[in-house]
């Protein structure tokens, strides 16, 4: 008897009880809910030969930063998968060996042609997706639009209640710029499955982009109590929280939601957020004027020099050189800029100049030099997308260069991008700073 995956995919296992362990895993994986690993050993342990359970369980711990045990599960399907496996699901276990081994042109080119011969076969398709995919961090400029295109043409595979393709679908036209469509799709796919970290995070970031700031807070409040602190997007979603309370001017409650939620000592995130939003959160508390408290950028170096520490991740990279910037760190600085453009040089870097032109800027502006950061940052802006990650990730850089303008004695630079920036997302904090200049 055929077993099948919960999009209808057969699967090479002889165990119901493997396969439903491991149905139950995979949308535990997709909706970054806790218990998807416990789940996804049960089907190992009712099925050791279970080629794609090793694999997902590879992705797990990829996802954690935990690159020695996902080489070590991803090798195990591997084997497995050679002389116990369809044709799908050898190309399935080698896509996710690419991109467990850092290959990762080579598995978003693997990605994309087998979601063209096996477009429902989700934990592939969603590698490509999001604001840590393949996409993302593929250097392209184009990455929002590509994630567009990717959803649309496979649509037609998807049923209209599947909660997976609705929040990835509404997710990417969400930060490519369709936001009400977005925000609709998103919140079908939240509606449909509320135990869903992904969905909250996508819904919130499209509440964000069209400007419901307070919608938005009040989702995460409501939301997030239910979400367990283990769960890897508890911390993440609550930067989200705490950045709306820096826009509504309340640094306090910003740093009551840090404490007790984002800050490394508390978080179970992965090492990618944790990393960024200590740095973007810190970065944004003192550059709006509020005073950041002692130890805690310490607090964040600390725990950063624990990941990362070889440049070529750019999203990464920058959010190292803030870390590294406010401290006063400028070896720490300018030796990752160094790698990177020997990177560049070797066609290693695939985000290009950008990013060490945005390790620079943070430097100079956390030296005060504001000109400096200006002149180097000012010609690079518009390939800052380069980095990946989030439109919300990203506006830190926009908010360095505006402040940059600002302080630098800039005035109509700053309010022809303050004009741009009220225009595409009305902002309590872009208002109170239009006031500052017209006075």
């Amino acid at each position: 008897m055929t077993r099948f995956d919960s999009r209808g995919l057969p699967l090479s296992t002889t165990s119901d009880l493997a396969a439903g362990r491991y149905r139950q895993g995979i949308d535990l994986l997709l909706s970054a809910w806790p218990s998807a690993a416990e789940v996804l050993e049960g089907a190992i342990a009712a099925d050791p030969d279970f080629a794609l359970a090793h694999a997902a369980r590879a992705r797990l711990h990829a996802i954690r930063n935990e690159a020695a045990k996902a080489r070590a599960r991803i090798a195990t399907a591997e084997e497995i998968v050679a002389r116990r496996g369809t044709d799908r699901e050898r190309s399935h276990v080698a896509v996710l060996s690419l991109a467990i081994s850092g290959q990762s042109a080579k598995a978003l080119e693997r990605a994309l042609a087998h979601a063209d011969t096996w477009p429902r076969d989700v934990l592939i398709l969603s590698l490509p997706l999001g604001a840590f995919g393949l996409f993302a961090f593929s250097g392209m400029a184009d990455h929002d639009q590509a994630r567009v295109d990717l959803c649309e043409r496979h649509a037609r595979h998807f049923d209209a209640d599947d909660w997976w393709f609705l929040t990835y679908r509404g997710w990417s036209h969400a930060e490519n710029g369709n936001v009400a469509h977005g925000r609709a799709l998103t919140q079908r796919g939240f509606d449909l499955r509320r135990n869903n970290a992904n969905a909250a995070h996508a819904l919130s970031h499209a509440m964000y982009e069209g400007g419901a700031h307070d919608e938005a807070e009040r989702l995460i409040a409501d939301w997030l109590p239910g979400y367990d602190r283990s769960g890897i997007l508890h911390g993440h979603i609550a930067w989200h929280s705490a950045l709306g309370a820096l826009e509504r001017g309340d640094p306090e409650q910003a740093l009551t939601i840090y404490a007790d939620y984002i800050q490394p000592s508390v978080t179970s995130g992965m090492p990618v957020n944790v990393v960024s939003d200590t740095a973007s959160f810190l970065w944004r508390l003192e550059a709006y004027g509020h005073t950041v408290p002692a130890g805690l950028w310490q607090d964040a170096a600390a725990y950063s020099e624990g990941f990362f520490q070889k440049a070529g991740l750019a999203f990464a990279d920058v959010h190292r050189a803030l870390i590294a910037a406010a401290t006063g760190d400028k070896a720490a600085v300018e030796e990752r800029v160094k790698t990177q453009m020997d990177l560049i040089e070797a066609g290693a870097l695939t985000a290009g100049p950008v990013v060490p032109a945005i390790c620079r800027a943070a430097l100079a502006f956390a030296e005060e030099d504001y000109a400096g950061c200006v002149r180097i940052l000012e010609p690079v802006a518009a390939e800052v997308v380069r980095i990946g990650g989030s439109g919300a990730q990203r506006e830190m850089m926009e908010d360095m260069l505006l402040l940059a303008f600002m302080r630098s004695g800039e005035v109509a630079k700053a309010g022809e991008l303050l004009d741009r920036r009220l225009h595409r997302r009305p902002s309590a904090r872009d208002t109170r700073w239009h006031g500052m200049l017209v006075a």
